[in-house]
């Protein structure tokens, strides 16, 4: 790759926004490197005004990037675009970056779930989309403002057996900006992993209504079970998940804030118009119907959760 590098963030929630802080901050002035943020509304108007602010405990900063804009127009075309968005926001983005997107360009998705990747590819056939996954808490704080609430904070992403010297580029860039991205060529592996540590906890905390913390307190039966029907899921799709995945799910959950919760949960709590269900807890039931695998668990979350 020669000639400037475009880097875009597409929603700057809490995970392309706390990533896309730590760019924007190690990129600042660089002339071969810009990175973009493509925010919208009172968040994209603080972010223009005072940059964005993030923060991690005692640590924060502020990072202003190339550009903060709605307006796709005025970035033209990208090297790489990482997708931060809801799920449910996946197909409005899609549109909205098209004039960015050449032959050349890398989408990496870094959403909660496992059907974003093939979704992008659909639309995007000619271009280069690994899939990705991030572990991270964070969320906005206020407009303009990013708080990062866990003790990790990291990216996997890659091609299953296959590798480009667009995404070794694309590592590099990130661990040079300060943050832990890993290239895999096991991608699958690490993003189901993710999706049944992610799904099991999203559902837990939204149809419990607990923080991550109570759950492990008062309902880690439940919790336990739904690992077992998420795994199963993931066995009877043949990845190759851990064998000890439930006690690495656990253990990754007591690693949280005791306060934490999920980003599924605080759309339910802030009564959103849209939430992750359909995504994240309506996914592993149709799976489970698809494969002919009992989750119980999910499905009785799933129905309360959809007429809440």
């Amino acid at each position: 790759m020669t000639g400037k590098i475009k880097i875009v963030i597409a929603g700057i929630g809490g995970v392309g926004g706390y990533f896309g802080g730590l760019l924007a901050r190690a990129y600042a002035g660089n002339d071969d490197i810009e990175v973009y943020f493509l925010a919208r509304g009172k968040h994209l108007s603080a972010i223009q005004e005072n940059g964005l602010k993030v923060i991690k405990g005692d640590i924060n900063f502020t990072a202003k990037p190339f550009l903060a804009t709605d307006d796709v127009n005025k970035i033209g075309a990208a090297d790489f675009i990482i997708i931060s968005t809801k799920n449910y926001d996946l197909a409005e983005i899609l549109i909205q970056i098209s004039p960015c997107v050449t032959e050349k360009t890398v989408i990496l998705p870094l959403l909660n779930g496992v059907e974003a990747v093939e979704k992008i590819r659909t639309q995007f056939p000619h271009n280069l989309v690994p899939a990705g996954c991030a572990y991270i808490v964070s969320a906005i704080k206020n407009h303009g403002v990013i708080e990062n609430m866990g003790n990790r904070q990291e990216i996997y992403f890659g091609l299953n057996q296959l590798t480009d010297e667009r995404l070794i580029l694309l590592e590099d860039l990130l661990k040079s900006a300060g943050i832990e991205a890993c290239l895999s060529d096991e991608i699958a592996k690490l993003i189901w992993e993710k999706f049944i540590f992610l799904s099991c906890i999203a559902t837990a905390t939204s149809y419990l209504n607990k923080t991550v913390g109570e759950l492990l307190q008062d309902h880690k039966t439940y919790l336990t079970n739904l690992i077992k029907e998420a795994s199963a899921i993931a066995k009877a799709k043949k990845i190759e998940v851990d064998e000890n995945t439930e006690e690495k799910a656990l253990t990754h959950y007591a690693a949280l804030p005791f306060t934490a919760t999920s980003s599924m949960q605080r759309d339910f709590d802030d009564h959103k118009p849209q939430t992750e269900l359909n995504s994240i807890t309506g996914y592993m039931v149709k799976l489970g119907k698809q494969l002919s695998i009992a989750t119980p668990n999910f499905e009785e979350a799933y129905l309360n959760l959809k007429d809440r």
